[in-house]
Parts: structure tokens; sequence; C-alpha cells
């Protein structure tokens, strides 16, 4: 696994003699404990509603806590991104994109990140774009070239994120966003040509999210007109 800002762990050497590296994942840290907070405010006003409440309050407490839960974690814990040599995987709150690295036609770090495979746009949940982020990059790219700093030039790559982030520390003038697309772009070039990254683009819907969240709203819906 890598760190957030995509530094790869180099591991042992392949049997071709090139380096192998361990998956880089993606997740966005802020949503993570966002959604840990809503659970835990969530199952505090469950629990106290289920012991203290009266009538139709408890059930309707129950029915409320699985419609609030599950979309929560889809939209807060359940988001990654997983690179390896071999595909792209992302997983955003409802569905699961499997990307081989030679179906991927590119990335975009727009108002948000876009992946372009099979010929279909998919949103990259997992890596959300902060433009108050971006403008500061800017503003740091900036300081940095009127500085006379020879790593300035690294601005252009801001409005161009295919251009790749060398391994090390986060770029402080680049936005986080800019550098893990910039960083996949990377991979997929680079092993596009892999005999073992070809395929097709599957995705899969998350019904163990979507059937209890249907579920709970009917149970809600009858508690409440019950």
């Amino acid at each position: 696994m890598t760190d957030s800002d995509g530094t790869p762990h180099q591991g042992s050497a392949a049997p071709d003699g090139e380096p192998v590296y361990a998956d880089r994942v993606y997740r966005s840290v802020p949503g993570v404990i966002s959604g840990v907070l809503l659970l835990a405010v969530a199952g505090w006003l469950t629990v106290d509603a289920v012991l203290s409440g009266s009538g139709r309050t408890p059930w309707v407490a129950l029915a409320t806590i699985v419609v609030f839960a599950f979309p929560v974690i889809a939209y807060t814990l359940r988001p990654v991104v997983r690179a390896d040599d071999r595909r792209l995987l992302v997983r955003n709150p409802l569905r699961t994109v499997s990307a081989p690295w030679a179906a991927v036609e590119g990335m975009r770090a727009g108002y948000s990140v876009e992946l372009f495979a099979g010929g279909k746009k998919y949103q990259v949940w997992a890596v959300p774009v902060s433009l108050r982020q971006r403008k500061r990059a800017n503003r740091q790219a900036s300081r940095s070239a009127a500085a006379g700093d020879p790593h300035a030039s690294r601005l252009g790559s801001l409005v161009r994120p295919n251009v790749p982030v060398l391994p090390g520390a986060p770029d402080p003038t680049r936005a986080w966003s800019d550098q893990v697309v910039a960083v996949l772009l990377g991979m997929a070039e680079r092993n596009a040509a892999r005999p073992d990254a070809t395929g097709e683009v599957t995705v899969r819907w998350c019904w163990w999210i979507i059937a209890p969240t249907l579920v709970g709203l009917v149970a809600l819906v009858a508690v409440i007109a019950a």
C-alpha cells in the first residue's frame, strides 16, 4: 500500500527485472472521519430513542437508522481507488468499476475527478477536488516561480494533469486530486501494454447497500402510516 500522496513502496524485482510496487490506495480521509462521526451520532440518538421512547418511536428510530446509516457508509466510508500493475479499481458509493489499464482512455480532474474507460465516463468519488486547495497550490507555485525555484515549472501540470508526478513527498504546488490523477495516468501509460492488463471494463452494483436502504425505507413508511 502507498500513502495518500501516491508515494510507492518499492518491492523486490519481478522475474523480468522490473521493480514491483505495492498497490496504490486512495481515499478521502475527511470523508471517512465525517462518516464515522455521523454514524456515531446517529447510533447514539437511535439507542436513546429505543430506550426512552414510547409508542411507535422506537420502531421509527430503528427504521430511520437503517435508511440513514447505509447511505452514509456508501458515500463516506466505501469510496476508494486501488491501482496495481493490471488494473484500476474505482469503488464508488453504489457501484464498483474495474478497468484494465489497456481499457483506460484517460482521467480528468476538473470540478470532480472523472475516469474515461471502455467508451464511458465514470465519476471517482474517492478523490474529491478541492478548489480551495487548488487555488492555494497555484499561489504556492506562483511564489516558487517568483523566487526562482527551478521546480516551479511544474506549475504547468496544474492545467495538464497528465504530467507524471515524481515519487516522493507531496508537491505543495499541486492539489492532491491533480497529483493522484497524474500518478494514475502515468501507471496507465506504463502498464497498458502488459499482457495481463487487457480486458473489458466491468461494473458491479453494490446491492448490500441498495437493498437494505430500500427495505428500511419501506419499513419506515409502513411504521409511520400504521
